[in-house]
């Protein structure tokens, strides 16, 4: 897909603040897959919302692998066992994954009902902004107005997201890392912590954009670019 002819959606048919706090009194229940970094830091995300507005409730995380018990009981955090932890519940289900086509094999694969997204206390989210069911974003992240955040896209700390940019499905943006305006990116790219973006900038899906990278020009579907400027690299 061609994410310059993907417009912002006008959220006057589908108006969405999703900074105003409310209380309820059934919160979400929330398991999040994965227990390594990412996914305790999803799970720090859950909790901190929860204790701000009590939408949500953190059940615990699950992972088919074999993760650090002792970290996840520092964390105070639930372990659930294996993917077979999801079945029969009515949670939602957010994919504490960092590697973008990780989350979206998860997501096809488990079949998961729609989750909403997660905006940390910290975090702002600017008017009009739309956040597309299962996107995250982190601590200090900053989306500015008018700006389109796909299906579980991550937004980690402290980066921000400028005016009128359109950030497909399953994409992460890692910690530092500063998207400016008018910005489309493809489904399943990666952008490196404290890589810059500079305004009207393509990235295809599934490019990589290296940490520190500053690209100033389109990046092609499935490409790598590294350096300042970015330069495409076959590493």
């Amino acid at each position: 897909m061609d994410f310059r002819q993907r417009p912002v959606p006008d959220l006057a048919e589908r108006p969405i603040d999703i900074r105003a706090p409310r209380v309820h009194s059934n919160p979400t229940s929330i398991i999040v897959v994965g227990a390594g970094g990412h996914g305790r830091e999803l799970a720090d995300i859950v909790r901190a919302i929860g204790e701000s507005t009590g939408e949500v409730q953190l059940v615990g995380v699950c992972d088919d692998g074999q993760p650090d018990r002792i970290v996840l009981a520092r964390s105070a955090i639930t372990f659930l066992g294996d993917r077979s932890a999801l079945i029969g519940r009515e949670v939602d289900v957010h994919l504490g994954l960092g590697y973008p086509a990780v989350r979206a094999e998860l997501d096809a694969a488990l079949n998961l009902r729609p989750a909403r997204p997660l905006v940390h206390p910290t975090a702002t989210v600017g008017a009009g902004s739309d956040l597309d069911v299962g996107a995250v974003v982190a601590q200090q992240a900053a989306v500015t107005t008018n700006v389109r955040l796909g299906r579980h896209t991550h937004i980690n700390v402290g980066a921000s997201i400028s005016h009128d940019c359109v950030i497909g499905d399953y994409v992460t943006i890692c910690p530092g890392a500063t998207v400016t305006g008018s910005v489309t990116i493809g489904d399943m790219a990666f952008v490196g912590a404290g890589a810059t973006i500079l305004p009207g900038v393509h990235i295809g899906s599934s490019a990589t954009v290296g940490a520190g990278a500053v690209v100033i020009e389109d990046v092609a579907d499935g490409q790598v670019v590294i350096g300042i400027p970015g330069r495409p690299t076959t590493c």
